[in-house]
């Protein structure tokens, strides 16, 4: 498969028929663009995409969306994605954004980016907006569009990073917001993690793979693994790994009370490469180690 690889701002920007506002920077109207040819992209920097209309497929993976209207895209830097035709006789509509990395370099935005992560999700997993929602960030969006096309100074990178920073601590609320509104398909997820989770038990899998891991549940529910994570924390109030660390100690206690199999055994039947891992890690969760809680009952 040929991918394209885009390094920097200014070279998207020219793809697209645009004028670089700021060479680590750029906000872009679809109004003006041309499109991206249908291929495969590597993005070295950051871009959001707001779709207004629905108009084509942007593909992440094996996993395609067809946008609906005004919807937020998110991709971080070496992600992979393809570029599908549009639909006929549709122009696009909405905004881009794209920034490098080291835009941000030596500010506070730059040390908690990483919590910001929908930049990792899959495209099928957009931010769906209402029409305020929407409206606020076309709005940031113009204020950090008009900041970079005034005559820059020392008060610019400051100006541009805070509606930035806003602009993210938005997104945040309104993927909390989607989280909510989408409840009973959560639901449905975490019933089906939960049988996910009973399955892999009862199976050679444990031997033939080893420890359950979030990244093997989120590809069994066609999730990437920050989404299916955030989506489990907002419905059990705990982290996916401590979901399944708690659903492998429950397992383990009732193996435990078979006398005829050694602490060992019951480790390795778990997935367990070393057995004082699991001695370790039942320890810490339940306060007694595994010997101690046979004996005890």
């Amino acid at each position: 498969m040929n991918i394209n690889i885009l390094k920097s701002v200014g070279e998207y920007s020219f793809l697209r028929g645009a004028t670089t506002l700021h060479p680590l920077i750029n906000v872009m109207d679809y109004d003006d663009l041309k499109p991206l040819n249908s291929a495969t992209y590597n993005f070295g920097f950051f871009c959001v995409f707001l779709k207004e209309t629905k108009c084509g497929d942007l593909r992440y993976g094996k996993e395609s969306y067809d946008y609906q209207e005004e919807s937020l895209v998110f991709v971080a830097p070496g992600q992979i994605l393809t570029v599908e035709k549009y639909l006929p006789n549709i122009k696009p509509k909405g905004k881009v954004i794209v920034f490098h990395a080291d835009f941000l370099k030596g500010t506070a935005l730059s040390t908690i980016l990483n919590d910001y992560s929908f930049f990792s999700y899959a495209s099928n997993e957009a931010l769906h907006l209402s029409e305020k929602e929407r409206e606020m960030v076309v709005n940031m969006f113009d204020t950090i569009e008009n900041e970079l096309k005034q005559n820059l100074d020392k008060h610019s990178k400051t100006l541009v990073i805070s509606q930035l920073q806003l602009f993210l601590n938005y997104a945040t609320r309104f993927y909390d917001r989607q989280f909510i509104t989408r409840e009973h398909i959560n639901k449905g997820i975490l019933q089906r993690f939960e049988e996910l989770l009973n399955t892999y038990f009862v199976s050679d899998k444990p031997q033939n793979i080893g420890l359950p891991s979030v990244n093997f549940f989120a590809e069994e529910l066609n999730l990437s693994a920050n989404y299916f994570g955030d989506l489990i924390k907002k419905e059990t109030g705990i982290s996916a790994q401590e979901y399944i660390q708690l659903k492998l100690i429950d397992i383990a206690k009732e193996r435990i009370f078979d006398n005829e199999k050694s602490i060992s055994e019951i480790a390795y039947g778990l997935g367990f490469k070393y057995p004082q891992h699991f001695t370790r890690l039942f320890k810490q969760k339940v306060g007694v180690s595994p010997n101690e809680y046979r004996n005890l009952n």
